[in-house]
């Protein structure tokens, strides 16, 4: 793992929400991004190297409506950069940590994407994030 790639935060209203984290960050949404598979509009602010990702749930039976459902809106997962995400995929699984997904999948901002399941992590989501090339 090479860096936090972003934190994701889970919001009820995408648009208020970017307006929110546009004042407390004082800089603007960069991209917007629906991720059908997933259920889920994400929206993206970067202030120096960091990045956040806004996401609201667009339908009821996704991750991020049952999370807001049982914690409320806040902080959803925090996101490693990684060179390889399939070698790093079977460096955690031979630490014994339990991956959500068994392959990488698609995700926002031109990623492939894999989830720690947080059990395994002590109570906190961890995405592996891979440039795609």
């Amino acid at each position: 793992m090479t860096k936090i790639e972003h934190i994701g935060i889970a919001v009820k209203d995408l648009a208020a929400a970017g307006k929110l984290y546009e004042k407390l960050l004082n800089t603007n949404v960069y991209k917007t991004e629906e991720v059908a598979s997933e259920f889920v509009r994400t929206a993206f602010l970067q202030t120096g190297p960091n990045k956040i990702e806004l996401l609201e749930a667009t339908a009821e039976n996704s991750a991020i409506a049952g999370f807001i459902a049982k914690k409320g809106e806040g902080i959803h997962h925090i996101a490693f950069d990684v060179e390889d995400i399939e070698a790093e995929m079977q460096r955690l699984k031979n630490e014994g940590f339990v991956l959500l997904n068994e392959t990488p999948k698609r995700g926002a901002d031109n990623k492939l994407v894999c989830f720690v399941h947080p059990k395994s992590a002590n109570g906190v989501l961890i995405e592996l994030c891979q440039e795609v090339k």
